[in-house]
């Protein structure tokens, strides 16, 4: 399926479905007030996310490691923030699960392994020998 379709068509329509459906059991009130309060939280835990995940990053570059998670979770972090900032409750949800660390770890490892099936390597080693010409100079 293409994906700008299923960005500016189907995303919307859920989003409108859920709420319609949110707002015939909660109330109107009640639904716009529960988009700025997941709003509010997601925003609030992704900046704690955030310094948590710098903070991480910081000591694997003391130790001279590559803070490869750190960086996945950081893109990972500004994404949910945007998805927790746009009105909607289906966008909302995904946010929240790319907030959560244990959530974001196994997002991370289904795209990990699916990347790496799709890649064969290929042993493309090369025998040589090193022969050094050179004459003694006087």
């Amino acid at each position: 399926m293409n994906p700008f379709f299923i960005l500016f068509i189907a995303l919307p329509a859920l989003e409108i479905f859920l709420f319609i459906e949110i707002d015939g059991r909660v109330g109107a009130l009640n639904t716009v007030a529960l988009i700025f309060l997941t709003a509010i939280i997601g925003i609030y835990f992704a900046k704690l996310q955030g310094i948590q995940t710098l903070k991480s990053g910081m000591v694997n570059l003391y130790q001279n490691k590559m803070p490869i998670y750190e960086i996945m979770s950081g893109a990972s972090i500004a994404i949910a923030a945007l998805l927790l900032i746009i009105p909607g409750f289906f966008t909302d949800l995904i946010g929240f699960f790319l907030l959560i660390p244990f959530t974001r770890k196994i997002i991370f490892s289904l795209i990990l392994n699916k990347s790496q099936t799709k890649v064969k390597p290929q042993d493309e080693t090369i025998d040589g020998e090193i022969v050094d010409h050179k004459k003694d100079e006087l």
